[in-house]
């Protein structure tokens, strides 16, 4: 039989996934229990004690799906829209595009508020469109991915209330990197993911839904579409009375309660301040060498920034520059993505990365390669 391969150890500077802490690796090498042992209930229990620290909420529903972001971003939308109804839609970049193509699956008609790449929604924009459209729902990207732009949502969510719309929110990169208060906003359903800002491997979806959402999709018509992700069959596994809906992810979810252990170990705010100091220190060292941030500051992601090229970057390639850092630095920087794509880099510095010595390394590599 062949030999086990020894695969390479990353710095993984991306938009995600990030480095892995150490203690979740460990975690995630205890022996397997099953999905209904009452000690992996427990660390259950705990998990989704945490989740709703770290969300800044005291919703009842709030669980890790066993699935990646993506499922969480149409666990959402899939269960708070039916057919026909109306959803209102905020787009600045490839997330909140793909938030449209998931509500027209379902049956929605799509209303788009759309930014140029780069820049957040315009409130005043968002909040007149929920006042003439008088949609169902409103969704829009707390940190989009593709662009590294921070939205504030709470007056969009608090007009979406006030025209009685439901609010979803994309937290996929933003939870714990910087404060996401679901309650304090106004938010009735929000998913993440785990790769990002908590360190751990990709696979789990953190989502919550407010009472209110939750009465929705007890109150809905029709049938969720997809059984797999219809809140109402996973609140009977994920709430009190445990009832069997699918088998866990166990050895996931091991991980991902070592991992709410390290942020509730280090502090939020802590967290908070360790990225915003990290990101600052990255865009002073890239600027001699000629990068230039995308995004204003006051709308500046600090998990990911997005950095336009120098000649330096585009006439040897840019996919050339990034595949030198990873063959020979062991360094991985994400490309841009749609009307970015060529233009610019994505660097994250999420969790774990968020540190001193990750930008030194990538400035450290950029310099050899760069001259």
């Amino acid at each position: 039989m062949p030999e086990a391969r020894i695969l390479p150890r990353r710095l993984l500077l991306g938009p995600g996934p990030s480095n892995v802490h150490p203690r979740v690796l460990e975690a995630m090498a205890q022996p397997l229990l099953g999905h209904l042992d009452p000690i992996f209930l427990a660390i259950l229990d705990e998990v989704q004690d945490r989740l709703r620290d770290a969300f800044g909420t005291q919703n009842a529903f709030t669980w890790p799906l066993s699935a990646t972001g993506s499922a969480g971003m149409e666990a959402c939308l899939v269960n708070l829209l039916e057919r026909g109804d109306r959803a209102l839609i905020g787009v600045s970049g490839v997330f909140g595009r793909r938030m449209v193509d998931v509500a027209e699956r379902a049956g929605a008609e799509v209303v788009c508020v759309e930014a140029e790449w780069g820049r957040p929604l315009d409130e005043a924009e968002m909040i007149s469109a929920i006042e003439r459209e008088r949609p169902a729902l409103v969704a829009l990207v707390h940190a989009e991915t593709s662009t590294g732009v921070r939205q504030d949502p709470a007056a969009i969510a608090a007009s979406a209330h006030a025209a009685g719309a439901f609010v979803v929110l994309d937290c996929v990169t933003s939870l714990c990197g910087i404060p996401v208060e679901l309650d304090a906003w106004g938010i009735d359903a929000a998913y993440s993911g785990t790769q990002k800002c908590l360190s751990c491997p990709p696979g789990l979806a953190p989502v919550s839904f407010s009472d209110r959402a939750i009465e929705r999709v007890r109150g809905r018509v029709t049938p969720v579409q997809s059984w797999f992700l219809d809140v109402s069959l996973l609140a009977n596994y994920y709430g009190g009375e445990r009832v069997y809906h699918h088998t866990a992810p166990i050895s996931a979810i091991y991980g991902l309660a070592e991992g709410l252990r390290v942020v509730a170990e280090e502090g939020l705010e802590k967290r908070y301040h360790r990225h915003a100091s990290t990101a600052r220190e990255l865009i002073a060292g890239l600027a001699p060498l000629g990068f230039e941030p995308l995004v204003e500051a006051e709308h500046r992601l600090p998990m990911l920034t997005t950095v336009r090229l120098p000649d330096s970057v585009t006439e040897r390639g840019e996919a050339k520059v990034r595949r030198a850092l990873l063959d020979r630095h062991d360094i991985e920087v994400g490309a841009g993505l749609g009307a970015l794509a060529g233009q610019v880099w994505r660097i994250g510095l999420m969790g774990e990365n968020a540190r001193s010595e990750c930008v030194d390394r990538l400035l450290e590599a950029l310099r050899a390669e760069l001259g």
